[in-house]
């Protein structure tokens, strides 16, 4: 049962990619790979996806929305705690656009999937809510924790043998950023400083969405 439930969330997030039109990398490895379903159905899901007609006119607030969506999904965050976000990063000082992918790019959650230490945010997710992630020391299980300059990030013991991890830390690659360092041996990380917006590859278009919320 429990595979089958796996498999319907693993379509579904394709199907997000799908109506995005372009790669989320929800899925984490395969999404590199030609067996991700951008790479091989390039069109809306539904019946109505694939009609090789024209692509109907999409208003400002449609772009503003799905821009809006697809942001929600990149960071797998709620409405509500998104929300939330844009508003805190409206009051803060600087560019309100750049302020909100900072806020979210400092989640713990995130900083664990760009670490390496899981292979997406979703898999990100489940390993610190599972108590496998330590902060300057301490076990944090809450996904949403923001963390800062300076501080720790590392894999709990117990956890450093587990098949989503190693795997994970193989593939690190290209997708490590400027503004953590990283010492693999020792499954640990460390926040350099807050991530400026050419340090993040998100493509989205982050002003449009403060727009959105300002209508």
């Amino acid at each position: 049962m429990s595979k089958s439930k796996n498999s319907v969330s693993g379509d579904a997030r394709c199907r997000q990619c799908r109506r995005a039109g372009e790669k989320l990398f929800l899925k984490g490895t395969r999404c590199y790979t030609k067996k991700c379903a951008i790479e091989r159905r390039n069109y809306p899901p539904g019946q109505h996806g694939n009609t090789g007609g024209r692509p109907a006119k999409i208003t400002d607030y449609g772009l503003q929305l799905r821009e809006k969506q697809k942001m929600r999904q990149i960071y797998r965050v709620l409405e509500g705690p998104f929300r939330t976000m844009v508003g805190e990063a409206t009051r803060r000082r600087g560019v309100s656009g750049e302020n909100l992918l900072q806020l979210l790019e400092m989640r713990l959650d995130n900083v664990v999937y760009r670490l390496g230490f899981a292979a997406s945010r979703a898999q990100a997710r489940q390993i610190v809510n599972h108590g496998h992630i330590e902060v300057n020391g301490k076990r944090v299980d809450i996904p949403s924790y923001r963390v800062r300059p300076g501080e720790t990030i590392r894999v709990a013991e117990g956890a450093r043998r587990m098949d989503l991890v190693q795997n994970a830390l193989a593939g690190v690659g290209n997708r490590f950023p400027a503004w953590l360092t990283l010492n693999p041996n020792a499954f640990e990380g460390r926040i350099v400083a807050a991530p400026r917006r050419e340090e993040i590859d998100s493509d989205v278009h982050e002003q449009i969405i403060i727009e959105f919320y300002s209508r």
